[in-house]
């Protein structure tokens, strides 16, 4: 399991090794799509610029083989099983999980609030959804998050175009399938612009996108 300490304000650690590069499919492994990485951020003690968040991303590892996602997969802890405020990444290579980022300055995001206990199977099935491609939304998905937090837990899926309504409801309606919420599961979309603008991620989002079924 990575064991995440914040002892060192500015560099958190793990017992996976610091980045491990890709390699190249085997023969008998099933290629996916896209490549993606790992990663995550442990907010560090003291006064915290929000812009400054990239700087504290540490990636785990590359991956573009089912194999290889789930040999990396099952060494990463759970959310469910982390003792502090964690965020969880996967992305496709290339893309940094910032607002800031090229590919996700001109989107948003799905976020769903969980409780406390649920949110390592809600993830995990996330995860799956993505790389098994199950969104047909082209490369639209950017990645996604896994927030962990003291009352809550909160899991977004990042995509690149937050004006396009088609491609946004198609990305929620897939969300609410593959991770089979509850007719009462509420889902709310927050464009990214808007978090340059609050310096928040899941605060303001806008209720014209907020759905509840």
């Amino acid at each position: 399991m990575a064991d995440f300490d914040s002892s060192d304000d500015r560099q958190p650690t793990t017992k996976l090794e610091p980045f491990v590069k890709v390699r190249p499919c085997g023969e008998n492994e099933h290629p996916l799509e896209f490549m993606y990485v790992f990663s995550y951020f442990v907010r560090p003690s003291g006064k915290f610029d929000p812009e400054d968040y990239a700087l504290y991303v540490q990636p785990i590892a590359t991956f573009n083989s089912v194999e290889q996602f789930w040999s990396t997969y099952m060494h990463v802890k759970r959310p469910s099983d982390a003792n502090e405020k964690v965020d969880f990444h996967m992305f496709k290579e290339g893309i940094k999980p910032v607002w800031e980022d090229e590919a996700n300055c001109k989107g948003g995001k799905w976020i769903l609030r969980l409780k406390k206990g649920i949110s390592s199977r809600i993830w995990e099935n996330l995860l799956l959804a993505m790389i098994g491609e199950q969104f047909m939304v082209g490369e639209e998905i950017c990645g996604a998050v896994c927030s962990v937090r003291n009352q809550e837990d909160i899991v977004s899926l990042w995509n690149r175009t937050a004006d396009d309504p088609g491609i946004t409801n198609r990305i929620r309606d897939t969300m609410r399938r593959v991770l089979n919420l509850p007719a009462n599961a509420i889902l709310e979309y927050k464009r990214h612009d808007d978090c340059l603008k609050d310096q928040t991620s899941y605060r303001h989002t806008n209720p014209d996108l907020a759905v509840r079924r």
